[in-house]
């Protein structure tokens, strides 16, 4: 195959393999966004089906970008020599830098520890009893940050206000608040009187 038709499979590849990863990430922030779980879902696949897509797309990129570096690799090393001077040597060291200081920030939050934020499915308080201090409900939170800061389940929320627990983990208790007429206070006192089960 010819060089020309090389590159223009491998660019049409990498073009295509871009905008799904744009088309997924978009899904991912904004249609099915953190906490939407199983209540949504496009095509029959919720949120972590959409991020496995996502995840997918990201390596492929990657390979056909690495192909891509293949293919021009004595352009990209001749561009960064320069025509030989004194300072070519120099100017080598410092593009080789640059690329390993690009890999080493890219690299970071994968090698990094990661920390407890208190995300994923709420563990049951060991405590029967949540002290006042605890409770943080705002009409601005969703039914899933509720959930997470307070460890009382949705679904328990939601049963003893007599709502419907079809209602999305996204929704906001603002908004349940003026369909069905329950006040803040009324949600945090159904928070204290929580015992999860042994």
């Amino acid at each position: 195959m010819k060089k020309s038709r090389k590159n223009f499979v491998v660019d049409s590849l990498a073009f295509i393999c871009f905008v799904f990863l744009v088309s997924t990430g978009v899904i991912l922030h904004y249609i099915l966004p953190p906490g939407s779980g199983h209540s949504r879902s496009i095509w029959g696949m919720g949120r972590h089906d959409w991020g496995d897509i996502h995840f997918y797309f990201s390596v492929g990129f990657l390979a056909i970008l690495v192909l891509h570096l293949f293919l021009h690799w004595r352009w990209i090393v001749n561009l960064i020599k320069g025509r030989k001077r004194k300072t070519s040597g120099r100017r080598a060291v410092l593009g080789l830098v640059g690329a390993l200081a690009i890999l080493a920030i890219a690299l970071a939050p994968i090698l990094t520890p990661v920390e407890g934020t208190g995300r994923g499915k709420m563990q049951k308080k060991e405590s029967t009893h949540i002290e006042e201090s605890e409770i943080k409900v705002q009409g601005s939170m969703t039914l899933y940050e509720v959930q997470e800061s307070t460890g009382v389940p949705a679904s328990f929320i939601l049963e003893q206000l007599k709502i419907t627990t079809e209602i999305p983990e996204d929704t906001k208790l603002g908004e349940l608040k003026k369909s069905y007429d329950f006040s803040m206070d009324e949600v945090r006192d159904i928070i204290k009187k929580y015992k999860p089960s042994p």
